[in-house]
Order: structure tokens, then C-alpha cells, then sequence
């Protein structure tokens, strides 16, 4: 075998490799473009053609322009749900809540990189002003859900099918996490706006994480007293 045969990669990986950069090219610049330009002013064929693929190309990655301007929040999910999927579960009577807000953290620690953690940014940022990928996040997330409790029923001895404890345990975590997550873009949007050359942490995302699961934990117990000035405050 020649020494240049033996070092070259194989052609499954190699096409694997060209695919990855081709989809994370679209993410890219359906980012900048849509940030620059608004989501609306940005037509599918102006996106295709700045990224030189057709719209065939296009629609192996993606569904749609919100599904592309959403793929770095579904990045992590999908890897969420691929972590659940493969990973070891841990001890017997593991409560699930735990289960499934280490799953998250161990998602969070391969999916996170500065560069995603701006990618998330400019996404949470056209979300906001767009209603329909705000839709289209519902959507994902509803299927992401379904897909997480088919998981957790089939890898998991739970008795009664219809036990609403793991979909809400699914549903607490979900929450937690948009209350990290907007917690963190708000940090983050304060730190660049104070300092120069400062990029999104995703270090900072696990801690806002961590820090809402704390809070998930000590909620049922959180003890509150009523107001007795009730009067509207100025």
C-alpha cells in the first residue's frame, strides 16, 4: 500500500466532513443575513445563492428559513435527546427530575462552544421580533418532548404509561433551561455592551443552568407571605 493511500481519508468521511461545513455555512450566513437584513427582506433564494447551493441543497439540512435560523438552540436539544438515547442511566431509583437535568448538562457540555454561544445569540435575538420562529420553536420543542418521554418510557421501568410525573419532569427542565438561557443573554448583552472584544460563554450557559436547577429543586418549598399594602405601586 503507497504511503499516499494510506493517509488519505476515507471518501465516507470526507463526505461527511464537506456536509457538516455546508450545513454549518447556511446557519452562518442565514444568521448574518437575516440579522443585517431582517428575517422577512431575506428570501430563501437570495440565502441559497450566497451560500452558492441550491435550493435542493438547502432542504437536505433544512425545512424551512426558521428551521435554519433556529438550528443552534435545536443543536443542543437534538444532542439532548441523543444523550438520553445512549447514555448509562445511572442508578436504580435515580429520580427522574436528576436524570434528566444531567442529561441536559452533559448535552451542554458537547454541543457548547464560543462560537455556537453567538450563533445562539443572534438566534434568540431574530426570535424575539419573529413571530413565526417563535411557531416554529414550539413546534420543535413539543416534538422534542415526545421524543424524550418515548426514550425515558422505553429505557426506564415505569409501571403506569399514563404517569404525568416524567412529562413533567421533561417540562421543568425545559422551563429551567429558558429561564437560564434568558438570563445568560441578558448578562451576556450587558458584558459586550461594557466591554470590548467579549464573547458569549458557554461555560457562563452551564453555570445559568446549574444555578436555575438549584432554584427548580427548592421551588415546591419556597415559602411566600402576602403583601399588606396592596395598594398599586407607582
Amino acid at each position: 500500500m503507497s504511503t499516499a493511500s494510506a493517509s488519505a481519508p476515507a471518501p465516507s468521511s470526507l463526505r461527511e466532513r464537506k456536509k457538516r461545513r455546508t450545513r454549518q455555512l447556511l446557519v452562518d450566513t442565514s444568521l448574518e443575513l437575516f440579522t443585517e437584513r431582517g428575517f422577512g427582506n431575506v428570501t430563501l433564494d437570495e440565502l441559497c445563492d450566497s451560500v452558492e447551493v441550491s435550493k435542493r441543497t438547502f432542504f437536505r439540512y433544512f425545512t424551512s428559513k426558521e428551521d435554519v435560523a433556529m438550528a443552534p438552540t435545536q443543536d443542543l436539544w437534538l444532542t439532548f435527546t441523543d444523550v438520553l438515547e445512549t447514555a448509562d442511566l445511572g442508578p436504580a431509583d435515580r429520580p427522574v427530575l436528576l436524570l434528566i437535568q444531567d442529561t441536559l448538562l452533559t448535552a451542554l457540555d458537547r454541543t457548547t462552544t464560543d462560537d455556537w454561544s453567538h450563533r445562539v445569540l443572534l438566534s434568540r435575538n431574530l426570535a424575539e421580533r419573529t413571530p413565526s420562529m417563535d411557531a416554529h420553536g414550539l413546534h420543535f420543542c413539543d416534538r422534542t418532548t415526545r421524543a424524550a418521554l418515548a426514550t425515558l418510557h422505553r429505557r426506564l421501568d415505569i409501571p403506569d404509561p399514563a404517569d404525568l410525573r416524567p412529562r413533567l419532569a421533561v417540562d421543568m427542565v425545559v422551563a429551567a433551561f429558558h429561564c437560564a438561557l434568558a438570563t445568560w443573554a441578558s448578562a451576556t448583552a450587558t458584558a459586550t455592551g461594557t466591554a470590548t472584544n467579549t464573547t458569549p460563554s458557554p461555560d457562563s450557559l452551564s453555570a445559568h443552568t446549574r444555578h436555575a436547577f438549584t432554584a427548580l429543586a427548592a421551588t415546591p418549598t419556597f415559602p411566600v407571605t402576602p403583601r399588606q399594602d396592596t395598594s398599586p405601586r407607582p
